[in-house]
């Protein structure tokens, strides 16, 4: 541990058909695939240089020599028969290493930027936690000091109502609320985003 910051990121292993299964729905396996590889590396270029520690978790299992530096990022795996669990164990594991401020966020979000992270852990100097809403009613950020395990618990996890049971779990706390950001599931998210556009082309939608 160099410092008391430390960055969780979430990923799903880059393959074709298990990513981004409902955008593929409407744009096919390979477009969907593209999609998703163009928001990890636009993940990347947000958070290398965080004057943060940095873990990536993958969903499947650990990739060598794949765009996430080994000499940025640690890398590790999800445990947890749940996204929920997961989460709660990666949160433990860090504030067991003697970090003070963790935030987790996912690898898809095409609106995030290196400031809105800044802003987050600068948050938690003066709050507890720290919430991303996304506008389909989940988080696209989880910060907090200590370990709550309530809000790991019992989630329709992929719903639009984690958000608000989330924020129910965290009532009487100290809770920062970011900006609501658009999160990336489906083709209706996208289709009127101009960086998308080039992916979304070829197929006349």
């Amino acid at each position: 541990m160099t410092q008391k910051n430390l960055l969780l990121i979430f990923t799903r292993n880059p393959e074709l058909g298990k990513c981004k299964t409902r955008l593929a729905a409407t744009v096919g396996d390979q477009i969907a695939l593209d999609i998703y590889t163009f928001l990890l590396k636009h993940t990347v270029s947000f958070t290398q240089n965080l004057p943060v520690d940095k873990e990536v978790h993958y969903s499947v299992k650990v990739r060598e020599n794949d765009l996430w530096n080994e000499d940025i990022y640690h890398k590790r795996s999800q445990i947890g028969d749940d996204l929920g669990i997961r989460m709660e164990n990666a949160f433990k594991n860090g504030f067991s290493q003697g970090y003070q401020n963790i935030i987790i966020i996912g690898s898809d979000m095409y609106d995030l930027n290196q400031e809105d992270i800044e802003n987050a852990f600068n948050a938690l100097d003066t709050h507890d936690y720290v919430v991303g809403p996304a506008t389909d009613g989940g988080y696209y950020l989880l910060g907090m000091k200590n370990i709550h395990s309530n809000i790991f618990r019992n989630k329709a996890w992929g719903t639009a109502s984690v958000l608000e049971a989330t924020l129910h779990d965290l009532v009487s706390e100290n809770v920062k609320l970011l900006e609501a950001k658009n999160d990336v599931d489906y083709y209706e998210d996208i289709k009127d985003v101009p960086a998308f556009k080039t992916f979304l082309t070829p197929i006349n939608l």
